[in-house]
C-alpha cells in the first residue's frame, strides 16, 4: 500500500512542478507584453525590472496555482491510465479512493497554504507591485536627441543636433533655444561640438560645448519693437551648460497611498474597511433629507405669510387650485424664482449624494469580493483537482497533448464564469458573495459527476461506445420507419 502511495505522489509531484513553472512563465510573458510600452526606452536599471518581475510572479500565483493543479492532475492520472497502472492498482483490490488518499491530503495542504498565502503574502505583494508599477508607468522616457530634430523634453529648452557620434555622447552643430517664462527675451546658443555626460547624482545633464556663440536679446518688458533694446553676443572656445534632469528620474511614491485598495488588504483589514465604509454610507444617506428639507416646502409662501398652513383635509383641494388663484400677480415672479432656486439646489444635492453613494457602495462590493476571493483560491485548487484527477483517469492519455487541451478548456470555463460573475457583482446585477462563488457552484456538480464516472470505470470519452450507441439508435429508427411504411402500404 505504501509503495502505491509513493508511486502516486511521485507521479503527481513532478508534473505539478513542471506545469506550475510553465504557467508562471506564460503569465509573466503576458505581463511583459501588457506593459512593454511602459518599460522600453526609460533607462531602468536591471534591478528595477527584476524587482517588478519578482512581484508580478508572486501576484500571478493566484491564477497559476489552480491551472497547474488542474493540468498536473490530468497528466498524472492520464499517464497512470495509459500505462495500465490504474488497472493494476484496482486488480490488487485497492480502490481509486484509497490509492489517492495521500494525494488528496497533499492537495488539501497546498490549498490551505494557498489560503494563507492569499491572506498574508499576496496583499503585501500587490502593494509592492502596484506602487512600483505606478512609478514605472509615470516615469518619463529617457532624454534622446535624434539627428536634425528639435527635442523639447527638457522644460524651457529646445535642442537640435545635426548629427552625433555612434555612442550618442558627442553632438555636432548644436542649436539650443532657451525659453524663459520670466524674461521675454531670446536666448540662442550655437556650438560646433558638445560632449554630453551626467552629474554624479544623475540629477543634471552637462553639455561641454566647444567653439560657439551665444546670442541674448532682452526687451523692456513688452514684445513691441524697442530701438533701445539690448542685444548681447558672446563667443567662447569652451563652456558648460547644465540641464535639470530630475524630472527624468524615477521617484518612489509613498506606499501608504495605496494601502486602502481592496487587493492590498488582508481579512481583518477588509472587515474593518467594510464596516467603516458602511457606516460612512449610512451617515451620508441619513443626512440627505436634513440638507434639503429647508428647500422642500409643503406650503406656499403666500399662505405662510397669511399664517394659513395647509390642513390634511383641504390640502388636495388647495393643490388643485390654479397658480393664479393661490399667488397674487405681484408675487408670482418672486415665487417662481424662489422655486427654481430650491429645485436647482435640491437637484445638485441629490446628484452629489448619488455619486458619493455609488462610489461608497462600489467600494463595499470590492471589499466583500476580495474578502471571499481569499477563500475561493483554496477552494478552486480543490475543485479543479477534483475535475482533473477523474478526468485523467477516464481519458487515459498522458503527455502534453490531450491533457493540455482539456485543462485549458475547463480552466477557461472556470475563469470566464468567475470574471463575468465578478463584473456583474460590481455592476450591482448580483450580490458580491454570489459573484465570487458562482464559478465554484456551477462546476461542483461537474466534479461530482466525473468522480462518480471515474469510480465506476465509465468509458465517458470512448468514441467507440458513442459510435455503437449511434448505430443502435439509427437501426431503431430504420426499424420503426419500415414498420410504419409497411402498415401504410397495407
Amino acid at each position: 500500500m505504501k509503495k502505491i502511495h509513493v508511486l502516486v505522489l511521485k507521479a503527481f509531484f513532478k508534473p505539478f512542478i513542471v506545469t506550475f513553472f510553465i504557467v508562471m512563465f506564460v503569465l509573466l510573458m503576458l505581463f511583459l507584453f501588457k506593459y512593454i510600452d511602459d518599460l522600453i526606452g526609460k533607462g531602468f536599471e536591471w534591478y528595477v525590472i527584476l524587482e517588478l518581475l519578482w512581484y508580478a510572479s508572486a501576484a500571478q500565483i493566484s491564477m497559476a496555482m489552480p491551472l497547474a493543479m488542474l493540468l498536473s492532475s490530468i497528466m498524472t492520472f492520464g499517464n497512470l491510465g495509459e500505462s495500465y497502472e490504474l488497472v493494476a492498482i484496482k486488480a490488487a483490490g485497492i480502490s481509486l479512493k484509497k490509492a489517492m488518499m495521500p494525494l488528496i491530503i497533499l492537495v488539501g495542504l497546498i490549498s490551505v497554504g494557498s489560503f494563507f498565502f492569499s491572506d498574508y503574502i499576496l496583499p503585501i505583494t500587490n502593494l509592492k507591485m502596484g506602487s512600483l508599477l505606478y512609478d514605472v508607468r509615470n516615469k518619463k522616457a529617457d532624454f534622446l536627441i535624434k539627428d536634425g530634430i528639435f527635442n523639447n523634453s527638457i522644460p524651457g529648452y529646445s535642442i537640435r543636433a545635426q548629427n552625433k557620434s555612434k555612442d550618442g555622447t558627442v553632438l555636432y552643430n548644436l542649436i539650443i533655444y532657451q525659453h524663459s517664462n520670466i524674461s521675454r527675451g531670446t536666448n540662442v546658443l550655437l556650438a560646433k561640438e558638445g560632449v554630453m555626460y551626467n552629474s554624479r547624482d544623475n540629477n543634471y545633464m552637462i553639455l561641454k560645448l566647444k567653439d560657439g556663440v551665444r546670442y541674448e536679446e532682452t526687451t523692456a518688458g513688452n514684445r513691441s519693437y524697442n530701438p533701445r533694446q539690448q542685444f548681447t553676443r558672446y563667443y567662447f572656445k569652451q563652456t558648460e551648460q547644465k540641464f535639470d534632469m530630475s524630472t527624468f528620474q524615477m521617484k518612489r511614491t509613498d506606499e501608504d497611498l495605496f494601502k486602502s485598495h481592496s487587493m492590498m488588504l488582508n481579512l481583518k483589514q477588509l472587515e474593518y474597511y467594510t464596516d467603516s465604509t458602511t457606516k460612512m454610507l449610512d451617515s451620508i444617506r441619513g443626512t440627505i433629507f436634513n440638507e434639503i428639507k429647508g428647500n422642500y416646502k409643503l406650503f406656499n409662501t403666500y399662505q405662510a405669510r397669511q399664517n394659513k398652513p395647509l390642513k390634511k383635509d383641504d390640502s388636495l383641494s388647495t393643490f388643485n387650485h390654479s397658480f393664479a388663484e393661490v399667488i397674487p400677480a405681484d408675487k408670482r415672479i418672486v415665487a417662481l424664482n424662489n422655486s427654481l432656486t430650491d429645485i436647482r439646489y435640491i437637484k445638485e444635492v441629490l446628484d452629489m449624494k448619488a455619486k458619493s453613494d455609488k462610489d461608497f457602495d462600489l467600494s463595499i462590493v470590492r471589499y466583500i469580493l476580495e474578502y471571499h476571493k481569499k477563500f475561493t483560491l483554496a477552494v478552486s485548487c480543490l475543485l479543479l483537482f477534483s475535475i482533473g484527477a477523474p478526468l485523467g483517469a477516464i481519458i487515459r492519455k498522458g503527455g502534453l497533448g490531450l491533457p493540455v487541451v482539456m485543462a485549458i478548456i475547463f480552466f477557461l470555463i472556470y475563469h470566464i464564469i468567475s470574471t463575468i460573475a465578478e463584473k456583474s457583482a460590481k455592476e450591482g446585477d448580483i450580490g458580491p458573495i454570489m459573484g465570487t462563488w458562482t464559478a465554484i457552484i456551477v462546476l461542483t456538480p461537474l466534479a461530482i459527476f466525473l468522480i462518480y464516472k471515474a469510480a465506476t470505470d465509465s468509458a465517458l470519452f470512448d468514441i467507440e461506445n458513442y459510435k455503437l450507441a449511434a448505430n443502435k439508435f439509427i437501426n431503431r429508427l430504420k426499424t420503426h420507419y419500415n414498420k410504419y411504411f409497411k402498415k401504410k402500404n397495407r
